[in-house]
């Protein structure tokens, strides 16, 4: 396959700092005003700052190299030749359609002027706007494709299977059924059903290789209980000491972080196999944002927690009833086991024996949520949930956010499972806007 020379986008440096060594084989072109968009970012104290100080320092350390300097091109691993590229002189201006001076315009002035000199050339970008103008201009874009899975083709964690009714009889009495499904997942359910209209759940156990039984849920989890197959699987998933990282996926509704904090509620108050629960979702608002919020970090946190506020009141509610769940409440948040965190303060941490609930984990990129993951301590759990079709992180889509990402990853392992939850629980007029709007 002939090089190719592939200008990048600044947001697909910030979306994964490795991205340069990706490109087996071709040129890859820094433009200088890439260089100065990530020199501006360096000093942020989040994942950004951190992304954009990690490329900065590999750039810099491409010049100790004995094998060209940076402006001629300098060899990498996998055949790859790294150019910082300066050189725009006054006359390819004006033979460029678009304002020079605009950020975007001046990477595509860098295509524009290297496919006269180089053959093909590839604009690289998450910016959907930025790859429209490069095709309007004659250039050929590519949005970046590492760090991807294909939402569409995702497994859903649980499938139907028709069986005999023998076969539900022998699992009733036996508590496993053998069955030979090569494709089976670790931690994959299975509805059973018969022509009788018998039916069964179970789980695919990968270390037995066979279905077995649920977990038997408590009459009592904090005042709830499955509503759908989806929710007992998933509730099934997250009172499972030996599975490590879940992952719910889901519209608004379904029960997602409902589901997460009573069966944390479960495990650390009422069993004490975790010390805490943290609670975390990314710092993105939805719609116009109110600007900054004023007070301490726990103050500012509030408001942005107050969705899982909601969700221990309800709980709180309905373990205790009538006129008893702000007391319940109240216990529960001066016992100290429960903390609320803001996912930008998450790294750097250790977090030994903690139930963690990552919420509206769409919004996080997949460096993030490997930051995330890679935190969790000797007994810990991570339960990730969101909706992947509700993105506000302008550069991440249904295919490149964590949770996608996740599941893509990790669905071969013993210690993960993942459900996808599809019907709207919290009310007609919740599971109606889901479906038609």
């Amino acid at each position: 396959m002939a090089r190719k020379t592939f200008v990048i986008d600044t947001n697909v440096l910030l979306h994964d700092p490795e991205a340069i060594s990706k490109f087996r084989d071709n040129d890859v072109i820094i433009p200088l005003s890439v260089l100065e968009e990530l020199d501006g970012l360096k000093r942020l104290s989040d994942e950004l700052g951190k992304n954009a100080r990690h490329v900065l320092r590999f750039i810099d350390s491409l010049k100790e190299r004995n094998t060209g300097n940076l402006h001629e091109g300098v060899k990498i691993e996998n055949g790859i030749v790294v150019k910082i590229f300066v050189d725009v002189q006054p006359g390819d201006k004006t033979t460029f359609p678009l304002s020079a001076e605009r950020h975007a315009n001046k990477i595509l002035l860098v295509a524009y002027k290297l496919r006269k000199q180089e053959g093909p050339v590839v604009i690289v970008s998450k910016d959907f706007v930025v790859r429209v103008k490069a095709e309007a201009i004659g250039l050929e874009a590519e949005d970046y494709e590492n760090l991807k899975f294909a939402y569409n083709s995702m497994y859903r964690g649980y499938r139907k299977l028709e069986v005999q009714k023998t076969q539900i009889d022998l699992f009733f009495k036996e508590g496993f059924l053998s069955l030979d499904i090569p494709d089976l997942l670790p931690n994959e359910y299975c509805l059973l059903t018969s022509a009788e209209n018998s039916s069964a759940v179970a789980k695919f156990n990968p270390r037995t290789k066979r279905l077995e039984s649920l977990l038997k849920l408590p009459k009592d989890l904090w005042g709830i209980q499955p509503l759908n197959v989806e929710q007992k699987c998933a509730l099934d998933l997250l009172l499972r000491d030996d599975v490590k990282l879940v992952t719910m996926i889901g519209p608004a509704g379904t029960g997602k972080t409902l589901l997460a904090l009573a069966a944390g509620l479960r495990k650390v108050f009422d069993e004490g196999v975790y010390s805490r629960i943290l609670v975390s979702r990314p710092i993105m608002p939805l719609g116009k944002d109110i600007g900054y919020l004023p007070g301490t970090k726990e103050e500012k946190l509030f408001h942005w927690m107050q969705p899982i506020y909601d969700n221990l009141e309800f709980l709180c509610q309905s373990s205790s009833g009538e006129g008893n769940g702000p007391e319940t409440q109240k216990w529960v948040m001066e016992s100290k086991k429960i903390e609320m965190e803001a996912v930008t303060y998450i790294r750097g941490r250790s977090l030994p024996k903690m139930y963690m609930i990552i919420d509206e984990a769409q919004n996080l990129t997949p460096h993030e949520v490997k930051t995330i993951i890679s935190r969790a301590g000797k007994g810990t759990k991570v339960i990730l949930t969101g909706d992947a079709t509700q993105i506000d992180n302008p550069y991440l889509d249904q295919d490149s956010n964590a949770l996608t990402y996740t599941v893509g990853r990790f669905q071969q392992y013993p210690l993960y499972g993942h459900i996808f939850l599809d019907r709207t629980e919290r009310s007609e007029l919740a599971a109606l806007a889901a479906e038609i709007l």
